[in-house]
């Protein structure tokens, strides 16, 4: 069992979603997707601001367009739930029927990475992969910092303190958010941090070396 953190930006990018799907399907093992909302999100997250929606109900309007990508995605793969969970439990009653189920957002407050890292943790995976706009875990912010270094293995210990440090810097934001590192770190789940392209993608369920590698 391998959970895949798909963020709304990387599958919403540079490359076309049947890419990514084309790369999905070549998997033949259990597989559970947590999709993002993207910059679809964000646009409805700030026009709820602008109407006077409180933080709570803005991510709650967050994780319905979560829910309407995952849908997209699980259009194009094979041997996939038709059904998008909505609940962890959900996921894991589907996965005992499908080797592929996709999902969106489930608590508001909660990334896509912390929540594939709680569905990781509940799933008991083998794995976690998470995909995203950069290389890997670097020491300080790579789009802020042009001498930002990126690391190749890294301890769940490790990833704390470079995740805080890196969050405590006005203007930068982490690979990884902080509650999303401290599930990883508590279940100890393998994790590996990549460039979300269909190649690294491939290479990742492939288990091998792309990234940065979290043990």
């Amino acid at each position: 069992m391998i959970v895949l953190a798909l963020g709304g930006s990387v599958l919403f990018g540079d490359y076309e979603i049947k890419q990514f799907a084309d790369v999905l399907n070549e998997y033949q093992g259990k597989l559970a997707i947590v999709v993002g909302g993207g910059k679809m999100a964000r646009y409805y997250i700030n026009l709820a601001r602008e109407m006077g929606g409180d933080e709570t109900t803005c991510d709650m309007i967050g994780i319905e367009v979560t829910r309407i990508n995952a849908r997209i995605l699980a259009l194009a793969l094979q041997d996939c739930s038709p059904i998008i969970p909505k609940d962890f439990e959900e996921a894991y009653l589907l996965l005992k029927n499908h080797k592929k189920i996709v999902m969106g957002g489930t608590f508001p407050g909660h990334t896509t990475d912390a929540t594939a890292a709680l569905l990781a943790e509940y799933l008991k995976a083998k794995r976690l992969l998470v995909a995203t706009a950069v290389e890997g875990v670097y020491d300080k912010d790579p789009k802020v910092y042009s001498d930002a270094v990126k690391f190749d293995e890294i301890t769940y210990d490790q990833l704390i303190e470079i995740v805080s440090k890196v969050e405590a810097k006005a203007g930068s934001s982490s690979v990884i958010d902080l509650l999303a590192a401290k599930i990883i770190q508590r279940s100890q789940i393998e994790t590996l941090v990549f460039k979300g392209t269909p190649e690294n993608l491939r290479r990742a369920l492939k288990g091998e070396k792309v990234g940065t590698l979290i043990i």
